[in-house]
């Protein structure tokens, strides 16, 4: 009787997941600080070609500038996603005649902190505006220009712990993060079977701007560092292998 032949050992081993993102194209908004910088380096880093958008264009240029320089492919543009009259033609034009956006990373978000009954009307609208109602409409319009040229894509929606828990002195934000933690289940739902990934990545708190002055003080920062069991605040690098994670898989048929 012929002895059984060795298995090939590489048969048996599962393939490394590839990080490549070459020849594809992202959109980050909030993309001039924070963690819309760093989506967008590491992005840019594994070789997507990245379009960075925010209110503020000369702030944005001087991260695409850096990316440039870094040997990367990034753009700026000025874009308010607040304005949702000329959003889809916005977006459009920074689309122009190339592909679709085959990665979103949808960051722009704010936070007005306040005392459930001092909010007011503005710091509710402001909040939900950016928050949930922008990122809605811009993940709609990625969302519609895959499915109609028929390719796969991902859809990162930028939520935070807050979308798990409840905190004072942020009603309107926790709301907000509540509110993308279940649209990105629903969209992900909708739209998996067009070969479109969505995922929410939900960091604690982080060093970037617009959590400095909070982080600044001391009795904040202590009350804060109490709850994360690593005993550190976060950073930035912390949340860019969750956007790379999340990044455009192929069609699995």
């Amino acid at each position: 009787m012929d002895s059984p032949q060795p298995m090939h050992q590489a048969s048996i081993l599962p393939s490394a997941p590839d990080f490549s993102l070459g020849h594809k194209r992202a959109l980050v908004t909030g993309a001039s600080r924070g963690i819309g910088v760093a989506a967008a380096s590491s992005l840019c880093e594994y070789g997507a070609d990245v379009n960075l958008v925010a209110r503020s264009l000369d702030e944005t240029e001087v991260v695409a500038d850096a990316l440039r320089k870094r040997g990367g492919r990034a753009r700026a543009a000025k874009l308010d996603v607040t304005d949702l009259a000329n959003l889809p033609h916005a977006l459009q034009a920074i689309v122009g005649d190339g592909e679709p956006f085959d990665i979103l990373v949808n960051n722009a978000g704010t936070n007005r902190p306040a005392p459930f009954v001092d909010v007011t009307v503005d710091d509710f609208d402001a909040v939900m505006g950016l928050n949930v109602r922008s990122a809605f409409f811009v993940a709609q319009f990625v969302a519609a220009e895959l499915i109609r040229t028929r390719r796969t894509g991902s859809i990162i929606n930028m939520s935070s712990q807050m979308g798990h828990v409840g905190a004072p002195m942020r009603t309107v934000y926790c709301s907000s993060k509540h509110a993308i933690q279940g649209l990105t289940k629903a969209m992900a739902v909708e739209l998996g079977h067009h070969g479109i990934r969505v995922n929410a990545i939900c960091p604690t708190f982080i060093e970037t701007p617009m959590t400095r002055d909070f982080l600044a003080s001391d009795g904040f920062r202590q009350d804060v560092l109490s709850r994360i069991k690593l005993g550190r605040v976060a950073t930035l690098e912390d949340v860019t292998g969750a956007v790379l994670y999340s990044r455009v898989m192929h069609r699995p048929w």
